[in-house]
């Protein structure tokens, strides 16, 4: 079984972000915020816009299934206030889950958070809890940078993010730390700001002692761990000289990279540095970079074939990268799989 851990609803049809385009003009301004109930997809529109795009790449790569969450840049956890986030984040969380019901053995459920600038992160938890309770969520996407790329919030050690990780405990749910889009222009949303705040979450993790206070909390850190593997010697050099454990010792247990890392000799880097526990399967297909590579005749974001031929995984290994690992870091994913069976 192959599992893409890292999936979002880029493809979603136009009413949604014509919808959110009047929420994001009425933010702010004497106009009225519009009623969610305008919002009106039909099912056969949202298979349509999973089945000509996400459904078919899936298929074409064999890929079984996705976790499939609200896109990414779309959160815009910086327009508006709390309220507005709240809002959103339902809609965009009902869609998803819609999706996953109508495609139950394809996809499978990441929430989005209504994160908000100088917000208790606490704010969060209903519409955490509804997602897992109700839309069966079997993830969720934390935002640690809400402000979009003014890094107002404070580091993912601080007490602050606490009720939202003992939650996450609680329901034996892991989180992807995801920023969404960058409002400062000196970082490009996906070639700096996702980047950056992959490498600043890993760093900060480094340096505190979250998972002494949450042993069983698990975070995947995407886009292959941003800059970590590469300055693998880096990040090791640093925590000798802090104190703190080798970075190998988080990977694996609480940590975990993706293999949205588009070339092959940056998943063979990854496969070399990275412990092979501590990496998940995933491309975020249809995403930040949709184009064919010229050098090779394929997707960028078709990271299967990067994974299939590196030969720095053992069978063993590659097995746990496809799923293994993905289906321990998601218990509730595994347990639903289970149950289909």
């Amino acid at each position: 079984m192959i599992i893409d851990c890292h999936g979002h609803f880029t493809t979603a049809p136009p009413q949604l972000a014509a919808w959110r385009s009047r929420q994001v003009a009425a933010a702010g301004s004497s106009l009225g915020a519009p009623d969610p109930a305008e919002l009106v997809i039909s099912d056969e529109e949202l298979r349509a816009a999973v089945e000509a795009n996400q459904l078919r790449l899936m298929d074409e790569r064999g890929t079984d299934l996705t976790i499939f969450s609200p896109r990414a840049s779309f959160m815009a956890h910086h327009v508006g206030d709390f309220a507005v986030s709240s809002v959103w984040a339902r809609i965009c969380n009902d869609l998803v889950h819609r999706v996953s019901t109508l495609f139950p053995a394809r996809f499978a459920m990441g929430a989005m958070l209504p994160q908000s600038p100088g917000v208790d992160p606490a704010s969060c938890l209903p519409e955490l809890r509804r997602a897992v309770e109700e839309l069966g969520a079997v993830s969720v996407n934390l935002n640690p940078d809400p402000s979009g790329g003014s890094w107002t919030a404070p580091p993912l050690t601080d007490r602050s993010w606490y009720p939202l990780y003992e939650a996450l405990v609680e329901y034996d749910v892991p989180a992807m730390v995801h920023v969404s889009t960058s409002c400062n222009p000196a970082f490009h949303t996906t070639g700096a700001h996702y980047l950056n705040a992959d490498t600043t979450a890993f760093m900060q993790l480094l340096q505190g002692d979250l998972f002494a206070d949450f042993p069983t909390l698990r975070l995947v850190v995407p886009h292959g761990g941003g800059a970590v593997p590469y300055h693998w010697g880096r990040f090791r050099g640093l925590a000798q000289a802090l104190g703190r454990p080798e970075p190998a010792e988080l990977v694996g247990r609480n940590v975990f990279f993706d293999t949205c890392v588009y070339h092959r000799p940056g998943i063979d880097l990854l496969a070399q540095v990275v412990p092979a526990e501590g990496v998940l399967f995933a491309s975020e297909m249809i995403g930040a970079v949709r184009g064919v590579d010229p050098h090779t005749g394929h997707h960028f974001d078709d990271t299967r074939r990067y994974v299939d031929a590196t030969p720095h995984f053992s069978v063993e290994q590659r097995a746990a990268v496809y799923a293994g690992n993905a289906l321990r870091v998601h218990p509730r994913l595994a347990a639903r799989l289970a149950t289909a069976r």
